[in-house]
């Protein structure tokens, strides 16, 4: 199975040079409608309800305290781990999703419910390591 790395190179190898936020919610949506359209997940590793919105730690761990990233920053990732099938659904979110900002994206999923569930009462920028589970985001998305 593709990791969150594998899945970080792709999309950095399709779009280019991207903010460490961007490639972060480019990654949420990925695995949000790989979990529709696919009916499996992407990659295991889960996404947090951080105040910016989700973001897998481990990557957040790799790219901490970097504005921008690139595809060299995740050598352990190989997209060519990915399915023909993985980077049908990853192309398409970055068909839609690619040209919007980084804070557009974030702003979104503080929108939708997945995120605003994982984080219940608290306040917009209190820390939160909420899991957002698959579960919440297939059910949300499959209804879009």
């Amino acid at each position: 199975m593709a990791n969150i790395f594998d899945v970080a190179s792709y999309i950095l190898e399709s779009i280019g040079t991207s903010s460490a936020m961007k490639l972060q919610k480019l990654a949420y949506y990925s695995q949000a409608w790989s979990l529709v359209w696919d009916e499996e997940e992407l990659f295991e590793e889960d996404f947090e309800a951080w105040a910016n919105g989700p973001v897998v730690r481990s990557l957040y761990n790799k790219h901490r305290g970097m504005f921008k990233v690139s595809a060299d920053v995740f050598p352990e990732g190989d997209s060519d781990n990915l399915t023909d099938e993985q980077k049908d659904t990853i192309d398409k979110v970055l068909e839609f999703y690619s040209d919007k900002t980084a804070q557009w994206l974030s702003n979104l999923t503080h929108k939708e419910s997945p995120w605003k569930e994982a984080r219940g009462s608290l306040e917009a920028m209190d820390n939160c390591n909420e899991i957002i589970t698959k579960a919440s985001m297939a059910e949300y998305y499959s209804a879009l």
